[in-house]
């Protein structure tokens, strides 16, 4: 009997053991390009974040101009500025422009390969101005708020070094000092890639009979054709910020996988913020 009783404590305790480890809560990480790492972080330093992933003791270390918030599994959060001399275009370089009250900037908007982490220049600009017309657009549905002109936020932000590469690591506070504005939107999309491949096959013939009628000659032609389709699977996040304060965040994937779809999610999103009023 003692022995059961031993083997039986064992098992609770192996299943106890089990049982914490499977709901041990993670530290997350969330990353400046908004992807979020589970880990266990072990030591923060000036530059680096050293954690492990579930399951494993291998230390990674992530540089912290890479991270802009960790939430602990205490509850607790920590928020990463980037620092000056690390990143050119802020801090020393601003020039103060004077607020101009109900203004409302667009930024350039990240459009990033998440598999490759490749940035597309011109997309960002396809994208930015794509979001600026529907703003003007709509003029009469976001009343009081007028919209800086495009060429005018491109050159401030040009004069202080900013672009679609580094705009996601410049504070709110400084763009809307740069940019001389009390509202500012900030969009950015992020996609992977993949490929469907169909075949076709397409057969055509003649048949010539035998002079006894007996037997049947075919001549059989088959043509194949192989058509690939591209899938585009977006994640468009849409943020919108008055005097510093963030007041309206999503995040959305498009219904289709077009290339053109992320401009779907940036209409819906737009029509469901705080700024725009029906008529």
């Amino acid at each position: 009997m003692k022995i059961k009783k031993a083997i039986a404590i064992i098992i609770m305790v192996f299943v106890s053991a089990v049982t914490f480890a499977q709901t041990k809560k993670l530290d997350k990480i969330i990353k400046r390009d908004y992807q979020i790492i589970e880990g266990t972080i072990a030591k923060i330093s000036d530059k680096t974040v050293e954690y492990s992933l579930p399951g494993e003791t291998v230390q990674i270390s992530l540089d912290v101009s890479q991270i802009a918030r960790i939430d602990f599994a205490s509850g607790r959060s920590q928020t990463f500025d980037v620092s000056p001399e690390n990143n050119a275009p802020v801090s020393n370089q601003i020039v103060v422009q004077e607020i101009k009250p109900n203004t409302i900037a667009v930024l350039p908007v990240p459009y990033l390969n998440s598999d490759n982490q490749q940035s597309s220049e011109d997309m960002a600009k396809f994208a930015q101005n794509d979001l600026y017309n529907k703003l003007l657009d709509k003029s009469s549905n976001i009343f009081p708020l007028t919209v800086q002109d495009l060429r005018t936020t491109n050159s401030l932000l040009h004069k202080a070094g900013i672009d679609h590469t580094n705009i996601d690591e410049t504070p709110i506070q400084d763009l809307e000092k740069i940019l001389g504005v009390d509202n500012i939107v900030a969009a950015k999309i992020s996609y992977t890639m993949s490929e469907s491949s169909t075949a076709t096959t397409y057969n055509s013939g003649s048949a010539k009979v035998s002079d006894n009628n007996k037997k049947v000659k075919t001549n059989d032609i088959s043509t194949t054709s192989a058509n690939t389709q591209m899938y585009y699977h977006y994640n468009v996040y849409f943020d919108m910020y008055k005097n510093t304060t963030k007041i309206y965040s999503q995040t959305r994937k498009p219904f289709l996988n077009l290339k053109d779809s992320w401009i779907d999610s940036i209409s819906y999103l737009l029509k469901r913020s705080p700024i725009y009023v029906k008529k």
